[in-house]
């Protein structure tokens, strides 16, 4: 398809996403998350589930008449990569993108997105800056880390008070974000951490953080960060400090942590949404993906899945591509998707849902904590 070059790039973009170019048979969609890097794991959840909805759409026979191209972008969970990505996706004339993953990927391009009228729906962003400071094209099938942080910091005040709680993060959007929504409500309960402290990500060794929680004597440890930082941190830490607990968030929801952290897995525990495996709307897709993909569903992957089919439905409901009419029919709709019947509110929020619970790692895998 060629694109007819405006006095401003970004007009021609808003043109093709409305639909409005010649001769366009098909719909072009975009999925952007990690597919390399630490954050490798939950990026292939988002990457199977969101192809898996646009795949079973086409089977159905496209939307609205139009076959789905789907357009799978790397951001590597990282900023500019993020952007850089984003601008390729705008310059394909997407008109959603399912992503990003990484809050703070999400947080740096959702003004792109919005400059050139694509709507943008995030599995697993639990920055509440994502919505509340995103535009009217910008929603999340997730909670938000205000709520993810004050359920860890209530469990850890009813059942740790006595510990030495350690918090640490990796400064990014999601994981610093995570440790200070804990931190602040811990201290609300009158709980004040032994130490509050910052680690760079992708790191091979994390001696450094390492030696200060042995220096505090921690045996409760919440992390903010991505699964594969916190492996090495946990499995390091074990060997000095053998009883230490650690408490994280939704990141952890992958079987690979298990791999990454070693037999120092066992007993970790970490909030994420409800598995929506369990979930009777789910059953076909779950046996799909597990047949087809030969994939376990687990973490993001329904998320995702979820996701494409709400938009799905509102551009079927609005009867149009243009996105100001999707973004009013996702705001003012509900939707049956395999996680549940969900909605969005005016900022973009997910409703319907339940937010956040726990789950525990055993030596083999992780399940709901009774």
């Amino acid at each position: 398809m060629k694109t007819i070059i405006f006095g401003s790039l970004i007009g021609a973009f808003i043109l093709i996403a409305c639909g409005i170019a010649t001769g366009q048979t098909e719909i072009k969609v975009g999925i952007a998350g990690p597919l390399s890097g630490s954050s490798l794991a939950i990026g292939e959840q988002q990457e199977v589930g969101a192809q898996k909805a646009f795949e079973h759409l086409n089977a159905q026979g496209g939307l609205l008449g139009k076959e789905i191209v789907v357009i799978s972008v790397d951001d590597n969970c990282e900023e500019r990569q993020a952007k850089a990505v984003a601008r390729q996706l705008v310059s394909e004339g997407v008109i959603l993108v399912v992503g990003h993953l990484c809050s703070a990927c999400s947080l740096a391009v959702s003004k792109i997105y919005e400059e050139a009228g694509i709507i943008m729906i995030s599995p697993a962003s639990t920055n509440p800056k994502v919505t509340d400071e995103g535009g009217p094209n910008v929603f999340r099938v997730i909670g938000r880390d205000d709520q993810q942080g004050t359920i860890a910091a209530n469990y850890l005040a009813d059942n740790q008070s006595k510990s030495n709680i350690a918090i640490i993060h990796d400064g990014q959007a999601y994981g610093l974000g995570l440790a200070m929504f804990t931190k602040r409500q811990l201290n609300k309960r009158g709980i004040t951490e032994v130490m509050f402290n910052s680690y760079i990500k992708d790191q091979k060794d994390y001696r450094s953080i390492v030696d200060k929680l042995v220096l505090k004597q921690a045996d409760v440890l919440y992390a903010g960060g991505y699964s594969g930082d916190i492996g090495i941190i946990l499995r390091q830490a074990k060997k000095e400090l053998p009883n230490l607990r650690l408490f994280s968030g939704d990141s952890l929801v992958n079987a690979q942590f298990m791999f990454v952290a070693g037999e120092a897995v066992e007993g970790t525990c970490f909030t994420f949404g409800p598995d929506m495996r369990l979930k009777p709307e789910a059953g076909d897709v779950v046996a799909a993906i597990r047949e087809e993909d030969a994939y376990e569903p687990e973490g993001y992957t329904l998320y995702s899945y979820g996701a494409v089919q709400a938009w799905a439905q509102a551009v079927i409901q609005a009867g149009s591509l243009k996105p100001e009419a999707v973004i009013d029919s996702l705001k003012a709709g509900s939707f049956d998707t395999v996680l549940g019947r969900i909605g969005f509110d005016e900022k973009g929020d997910v409703t319907g849902m339940s937010t956040f619970v726990w789950y525990v790692f055993g030596k083999e895998d992780y399940s709901l904590a009774k």
